[in-house]
């Protein structure tokens, strides 16, 4: 008998790993996830933090983020936003205020109907760029 992903039993380790993922400040990389599942639990392996990052995006409860061609994953279910990688120390942050006004149905020359943007920003976060 299969068992589909929506029924799948939760464990311990698809607990941890969802408890981190909702509560980073922004997405992480397969191996950041790893850390900090193993932080808690530390007999937890790679393959487990990929078998489980799979199953949660089937689920829609985690979506990847591509950012300099790396995927990221980040809990869904944020609303619009978008990221701040900082060039220093390599932590992505969400950013809950959208930089940019361009409305879904925008018009760009040539043609260009705009429905979604994705703005990454760069530079140095708070804890970097102190003093």
């Amino acid at each position: 008998m299969t068992v589909s992903p929506t029924t799948r039993r939760s464990t311990r380790q698809r607990d941890v790993i969802s408890r981190v993922l909702d509560h980073a400040e922004g997405p992480l990389s397969v191996g950041d996830l790893l850390t900090r599942t193993q932080a808690e639990l530390p007999g937890v392996g790679l393959a487990t933090v990929y078998r489980t990052v799979k199953l949660l995006c089937d689920q829609g409860t985690v979506h990847p983020v591509t950012l300099d061609g790396e995927t990221l994953y980040e809990a869904s279910g944020r609303g619009h936003h978008h990221h701040f990688s900082c060039t220093a120390c390599g932590r992505v942050f969400t950013l809950h205020a959208c930089p940019v006004s361009i409305p879904a149905g925008s018009v760009y020359p040539g043609g260009f109907v705009v429905e979604a943007h994705e703005v990454t920003l760069y530079g140095r976060c708070p804890a970097c760029a102190a003093p």
